[in-house]
């Protein structure tokens, strides 16, 4: 059975609400409320799609500014939700008070019912809409390999990604910290032919330059103090799938040495060996340094910048990505909510203002922390810039 859509009616006159839900009961599941506090209760509990909203409500029923009180609080309770106000026609200036606050509609007493319904089939349809439109957005969003964002530098990025995880050629993927370098890596890996080969990043700024190079190519039982035992390097680890090397630009000078050879004749010597092993593994890169600054100051091998370079994918800073901001914000703080318990209708106009004017100098980490702490802090149902620590 198809259950009906469900409609608030808020009025201090119980008659007419017990009028309203009988003539609309046979297109809607219809609550009642007769105050602020019960009609807060029930879009709470209920979560209705279009609630109905007369402007004179208790304790002052003369005048209007509790029903603007009201209003306010539904939408900030649950800004999809359609509110049409019923006013009369001596309060018209009220009514486009009330669209300009964000109500959808105004309807004008004494109440025709066929006129009334149509007015909300029409702001029902346009809460399905938007509904469906926020899935999709999600549904994208969340698509491509873990990686979010809708906007045309994302589709760009994506369109590369698709192109280049079909060929073995090493990647150097470039971006600021945050960006998501790692995750484009690992989408190369997944989309490619090596998916079902092993995935293993390393981050050479992370290791001592002492422990690199054993990290890296391994070493034999013996060959240096605390080698107790043989061990296979990352490379090695790597066979059959993707190496992904995090902060080249970090690299030693006398690793890059080693590396290069490595990706020349694809063999590695453990530390303290003498055979070659032949290793087939795809190699990805990543930093955040400027390495053209790194070979002109002699820092960063040429030969290596160039063999590691075959393609070359940029990541996007989130500040040039301004049509996505909100969207990841609104994923992350949803899945962040879900994670505590806690139910959350998105944010307010003002943390919407200033998510947008925000440089976000960590990019896409900075906004998943902000949105994670915002989404367990936030003491309303919406989000506000406080909570996002952002002015």
């Amino acid at each position: 059975m198809i259950s009906k859509p469900r409609l608030l009616v808020v009025d201090d006159d119980a008659d007419l609400r017990g009028q309203m839900r009988w003539a609309l009961a046979d297109e809607f599941e219809v609550s009642l409320a007769g105050d602020r506090e019960e009609a807060l209760a029930r879009a709470r509990d209920d979560q209705p799609a279009v609630i109905t909203l007369d402007l004179g409500l208790p304790p002052h029923p003369g005048g209007v500014e509790e029903g603007f009180a009201t209003l306010e609080a539904l939408r900030f309770a649950d800004a999809a939700a359609k509110v049409v106000v019923i006013t009369g026609r001596e309060e018209r200036a009220h009514a486009l008070r009330a669209v300009d606050q964000g109500a959808y509609d105004f309807f004008v007493k004494p109440i025709d019912v066929e006129e009334l319904k149509v007015v909300l089939r029409r702001a029902l349809k346009l809460h399905a809409l938007e509904r469906e439109n926020r899935e999709l957005r999600e549904q994208t969003a969340s698509d491509f390999e873990g990686m979010l964002g809708t906007s045309a530098r994302m589709q760009e990025v994506y369109a590369s990604i698709r192109k280049v995880a079909t060929v073995d050629a090493p990647v150097l993927v470039l971006g600021e910290s945050g960006t998501g370098k790692e995750l484009a890596a690992h989408a190369i890996h997944r989309l490619g032919a090596r998916t079902a080969g092993p995935f293993v990043p390393i981050n050479c700024g992370a290791i001592p330059e002492a422990l690199l190079e054993s990290e890296l190519f391994g070493h034999e039982k013996g060959s240096f103090t605390g080698a107790h035992a043989q061990r296979r390097g990352r490379i090695e680890t790597a066979s059959g799938g993707t190496l992904f090397l995090d902060e080249i630009g970090e690299l030693p000078t006398a690793l890059q040495v080693k590396l290069l050879r490595f990706l020349q004749d694809h063999k590695v010597e453990r530390i303290g060996g003498r055979a070659t092993i032949a290793v087939d593994v795809r190699v990805v890169t990543a930093t955040n340094a400027d390495l053209p600054k790194l070979l002109a100051e002699g820092r960063f091998r040429e030969d290596l910048y160039y063999r590691i370079g075959v393609v070359t994918l940029s990541m996007p800073p989130l500040r040039d990505r301004e049509d996505d901001v909100v969207m990841i914000a609104e994923t992350f703080a949803r899945r962040y909510a879900a994670d505590a318990g806690r139910k959350l209708t998105g944010f307010t106009k003002e943390a919407i203002a200033a998510m947008r004017a925000h440089s976000w100098p960590g990019n896409v980490r900075e906004l998943e922390n902000r949105a994670r702490r915002a989404a367990v802090m936030a003491e309303g149902p919406r989000i506000t810039a406080a909570d996002l620590e952002l002015e």
